[in-house]
């Protein structure tokens, strides 16, 4: 996607007005999150150290990164390009029980991002979300009651926006489950990406579960690292997977917008699976995967919840500099100058 913008756009607020806007969203989002999932904020790395099995690796094919740490010279460090193992890791050495957990600001770089466009950025921040579940809590229902709690509390935020900021609401008042496989036979000629514009258009607000799971051609909707989201599980639905990624229909840019990445992660037996799946069975000596198959990492749901983009969506903003400090080339300054309008 290049960056366009939508012909007429102009924004409603100062750079002041906006900011004030983002710290009031982001406030009130927190706090009915956090309240409704039992989570704790807690502080979380910027950093972690190459080679511990720690670090997020996304498709596997993205660059994070590297840099040497002066009085440690044996070891290499990287930029975390999210925290989806390093949570869990949290959940176990913080000592939470079942159904608590914890909820972080996450503040990542991307370098390799494919574009820099009006949704995707170098810097990525989110929220990211740990909880601790029972082995009983790893099926379906679970999953979709969770991904309820958290659309209701992104509709709770778009309600405090409309009384305090005159920005009328738009999202439907329920989401939708469907499983990657279901829409693939609905539109089997279309790729992903249009079976997601299809989706989210008819319904508003979706949840497309089993991201990373083998499509009914043998490709994948979209990738997803084998080693926290359990992508294969089989389900009471007859499908397999219990992640996926919460998705709504932007007004603004009249595209799918991706909102959030979760799911139950993997126990010992669904991470060997799918390590063997993509041909990383490597990992299993790394020392984070040890301490899974040990046993010892608490059984869990979570996932990352994007700020600047949830922002974006409810501010009604065409692109996502509008509403976070990025880096962007200058053909994309230039456009925005064009439209009127002012990056942060």
């Amino acid at each position: 996607m290049n960056t366009i913008i939508p012909k007429g756009y102009r924004p409603t607020m100062d750079v002041c007005q906006t900011e004030r806007c983002i710290k009031f969203l982001k406030d009130h989002f927190e706090g009915s999150l956090s309240r409704r999932l039992k989570l704790h904020r807690v502080t979380a790395p910027l950093c972690v150290k190459c080679g511990t099995g720690v670090q997020d690796n996304l498709n596997g094919v993205e660059r994070p990164v590297q840099f040497p740490v002066r009085g440690d010279d044996d070891a290499r460090y990287e930029v975390v390009q999210s925290l989806a193992k390093w949570k869990r890791l949290a959940l176990y050495r913080y000592g939470f029980g079942r159904d608590e957990g914890i909820y972080t600001d996450m503040n990542a770089l991307r370098p390799d991002e494919e574009s820099l466009d009006n949704l995707h950025s170098v810097y990525v921040d989110q929220w990211d979300w740990e909880r601790v579940i029972s082995p009983e809590d790893r099926k379906l229902d679970y999953l979709k009651a969770v991904v309820r709690d958290i659309y209701t509390s992104i509709k709770e935020t778009e309600w405090e926006m409309a009384g305090n900021f005159c920005i009328k609401p738009f999202l439907p008042d329920d989401i939708a489950f469907v499983h990657t496989e279901d829409l693939f036979r609905k539109y089997p000629k279309a790729d992903s990406k249009e079976r997601e514009r299809l989706v989210c258009r008819e319904h508003g607000a979706v949840f497309l579960i089993g991201i990373g799971g083998k499509l009914p051609d043998g490709t994948i909707h979209d990738g997803r690292s084998p080693d926290y989201d359990d992508w294969t599980t089989p389900t009471s639905d007859g499908h397999a997977g219990l992640n996926g990624d919460i998705f709504v229909w932007n007004p603004v840019l009249d595209v799918p917008f991706e909102l959030s990445s979760m799911g139950i992660r993997v126990d010992a037996p669904a991470m060997l699976k799918q390590l063997e799946i993509r041909g990383l069975m490597e990992r299993k000596e790394l020392p984070w995967h040890r301490l899974l198959l040990d046993g010892k990492l608490p059984q869990s749901i979570g996932g990352g919840i994007g700020q600047s983009r949830l922002c974006m969506l409810l501010m009604r903003r065409a692109h996502i500099g509008e509403v976070q400090v990025g880096l962007w080339p200058q053909e994309v300054i230039d456009v925005c100058q064009k439209a009127g309008i002012q990056l942060l």
